[in-house]
């Protein structure tokens, strides 16, 4: 089950900031964020070596997109296409209106049901396949958190335990590199499963594996995106920056 926390402000310095933590089996194979993809010179991402595809990403363009899994979906099928593929398609795209408008067009029965999130420095959207159909929703501005439901949806107790202290917490300020009341919150671990906590590990190799923080810049703005990836658990995994 993995998190995103989305801070969207359109008109701010810093208009998208967000966090995620990749929950997953531990001895999947995996690449941090890097521009991995020949035929996509544009993207830097993480990279699934099993299929190929991503969790998360942007692109020169100022394109963020993000893949979760939803309830009881957790791996692959051989009749499905990877859903980490959707992530790449996302960011071929110049703006996150024409990566929605290009994506809720997805046959859904073509992939295990997920929610997919891509934003840029004014819009975001959050694209639904319960797979019967792909909906795409405008995501208004404000925090947000998505895990294996619905966004914001309290049905889920890792978002009933953390949306509130989210909403309570200093707003990263990326220019000065001050994450703390986020990054408090993204290494708050358990040893017994409970997934509840942003940070965990399980008996049977399910846990967190990754941790990521982002934010894009706006319109104008003389400056690089900002990410810092921790390549394991990041309660045990100092966050290190990205090169762009």
């Amino acid at each position: 089950m993995c998190t995103l926390v989305l801070l969207h402000r359109p008109g701010q310095t810093w208009p998208l900031i967000a966090a995620s933590n990749r929950d997953e089996m531990q001895d999947r194979p995996a690449r941090g964020p890097g521009r991995w993809w020949d035929d996509r010179p544009e993207t830097l991402a993480g990279q699934d070596i099993l299929a190929g595809g991503s969790w998360l990403g942007i692109n020169d363009f100022g394109v963020m997109a993000a893949i979760l899994n939803r309830a009881g979906t957790l791996g692959p099928l051989a009749s499905k296409r990877s859903r980490g593929e959707l992530v790449l398609e996302a960011l071929d795209h110049a703006d996150a209106d024409q990566a929605a408008l290009a994506l809720s067009g997805l046959a859904a029965g073509s992939y295990r049901p997920f929610n997919l999130v891509i934003a840029d420095n004014s819009t975001a959207f959050w694209l639904r396949n319960d797979g019967r159909r792909v909906v795409s929703h405008r995501i208004p501005p404000g925090l947000h958190m998505l895990t294996e439901l619905d966004l914001d949806d309290r049905a889920s107790a890792r978002i009933d335990s953390y949306l509130d202290r989210f909403h309570a917490a200093p707003v990263p300020d990326p220019d000065r590199g001050a994450w703390e009341g986020w990054t408090t919150m993204l290494c708050e671990s358990t040893e017994t499963g409970d997934e509840t906590s942003m940070c965990f590990s399980r008996p049977d190799g399910f846990g967190t594996v990754s941790s990521s923080l982002i934010a894009l810049p706006a319109p104008g703005l003389e400056a690089d995106p900002v990410w810092t990836f921790a390549a394991g658990r990041p309660d045990r995994t100092r966050f290190e920056p990205v090169v762009f």
